[in-house]
């Protein structure tokens, strides 16, 4: 592996499964009484970092997909990124990865299911770890995204920053909750973080990271972002959204930060392009994995519509 290959971290990957359902369908098609007919499944892999490696291979990046997966589901995780073009360095684990099934048909509301994360040993984290430090030797930055599956501690993360701080290897961290918390004092380069109770507390939650051990922080709240570094403070947003809203795809918004961290845009920048690509510049495939769409296409015409409605204001 070269060393301009960004690495990115699902621990808790996920296999979305897609059905249309019922009327669909003919009518002499229809199963038996009370047995809702089908289609057979449309498979995509998902997860926050596997979404970040998408959208980085997508525009030229050199990526490597890693993280734990394990059973049948795993298997199709790592066939479909191999069809993406995205090389994959998972750590094997005896559980089954988690699956998220879609329901969707005409005239109905889609439906949407999920399973457990699978249980992780200790023995199996002690590979991963092994296999993580043997990646960071060869890295230009890694991504540690998404939340943590059963059996792994809430300082998790923090270790993983930890080994990769000590390899020289920046970090962009996305997580949320206790994982956060432990793992923002051992010193990621950039966190990105997700704030619940509005736009007004963005800056002041993207500055206590930064004090509590963050070389950086973007703070995403619905259709707006908020930057905290050394030089300044930012709010970004969205003037004109595209017709389909402007939430933002959280695994786009993340790999649209990357390429800016990595070489040294300004934060007006990073920003634009980052929303750019998250408000739809990035692909529909980002927002509903299992969606038959064509796979992995960047809508440039759109990001480059995007990129000129992003507002971005200096607070410092």
């Amino acid at each position: 592996m070269s060393g301009d290959v960004i690495v990115t971290i699902t621990l808790n990957v996920a296999l979305h499964v897609a059905y249309t359902t019922g009327d669909a369908y003919p009518a002499g098609d229809q199963g038996a009484e009370g047995i809702t007919p089908v289609s057979r499944p449309a498979c995509r892999a998902g997860g926050r970092g596997v979404t970040v490696a998408r959208v980085l291979r997508a525009f030229g990046h050199d990526v490597l997909a890693a993280g734990l997966a394990g059973g049948a589901s795993g298997e199709l995780i790592v066939q479909d990124l191999a069809r993406s073009g995205v090389p994959t360095a998972f750590t094997l684990i005896r559980g089954e990865s988690r699956r998220f099934f879609r329901f969707s048909g005409p005239g109905s509301p889609v439906q949407r299911f999920s399973e457990p994360g699978p249980y992780i040993t200790t023995e199996e984290l002690g590979r991963f770890a092994a296999d993580y430090r043997r990646l960071m030797a060869g890295a230009a930055a890694v991504v540690l995204c998404g939340s943590l599956p059963d059996g792994l501690d809430a300082d998790t993360y923090g270790s993983l920053v930890t080994y990769a701080v000590e390899a020289g290897v920046p970090v962009i961290l996305d997580a949320g909750g206790e994982e956060l918390k432990h793992a923002v004092g051992h010193g990621p380069d950039l966190v990105v973080a997700e704030s619940g109770t509005g736009a007004g507390d963005l800056a002041e939650l993207g500055a206590t990271l930064v004090r509590m051990g963050a070389g950086a922080a973007a703070v995403a709240a619905g259709d707006v972002v908020s930057a905290v570094a050394a030089g300044g403070e930012w709010t970004a947003r969205v003037e004109a959204p595209p017709a389909q809203g402007t939430a933002a795809a959280r695994g786009a918004l993340v790999a649209g930060l990357v390429p800016g961290q990595l070489l040294g845009w300004s934060w007006p920048d990073r920003l634009r392009h980052a929303l750019a690509l998250a408000a739809g510049g990035a692909g529909t495939w980002t927002r509903e994995p299992g969606d038959a769409v064509e796979r992995d296409r960047v809508d440039l015409a759109a990001y480059e519509r995007l990129l000129d409605a992003v507002r971005v204001e200096s607070s410092s």
